[in-house]
């Protein structure tokens, strides 16, 4: 991500050093990421992982794409309806193939945060456990993913996101 040019003078902005690392990351972050994930990963894998990979990427984007337009029709909601489970069968299968084809690891981060949590829950006599990295699979079982499916009903209901608020006028 860091060799990717920007783009404008706020569109895409310069990544930092490593991706994975990034804190405190606000929405426009996540959708740089996105729309520059495909050239960044692209090649990256032997195929056919590869081909599972950029299908996976070009669907997320354009789901995004769908879901954040200002102005729906019954046209795009049906189409943003197929994608959504277009969207859920692709990670499934992303999740098999990484999950029976390699091995994944939790990040240094990730790490370093659960032998702190252990190291607190134990005391430091017993803090000598598990040092090494642990596996770690894609989980599709959270209420991010569970949420996907409701989207089109909640755009239906309220209409987009970017049409009601929650902030209280007086």
């Amino acid at each position: 991500y860091r060799n990717m040019p920007t783009f404008g003078s706020g569109t895409i902005r310069r990544f930092a050093t490593n991706a994975s690392e990034m804190k405190k990351l606000a929405a426009r972050d996540f959708e740089d990421l996105l729309q520059c994930s495909i050239p960044a990963f692209d090649g990256l894998l032997p195929e056919p992982y590869n081909a599972v990979v950029m299908t996976l990427l070009f669907r997320t984007a354009e789901w995004h794409a769908f879901a954040k337009l200002r102005l729906h029709t019954d046209s795009t909601l049906q189409h943003l309806e197929k994608l959504t489970t277009e969207l859920g069968k692709l990670m499934r299968e992303f999740r098999d193939t990484t999950e029976s084809n390699f091995a994944t690891f939790e990040l240094p981060k990730e790490k370093e945060a659960r032998q702190r949590r252990e190291t607190s829950e134990h005391g430091k006599e017993n803090a000598g456990g598990s040092s090494g990295k642990k596996l770690k699979s894609l989980n599709l079982f959270t209420y991010k993913w569970h949420a996907l499916g409701d989207y089109v009903r909640a755009i239906r209901l309220f209409g987009g996101a970017d049409g009601f608020s929650t902030q209280v006028v007086s």
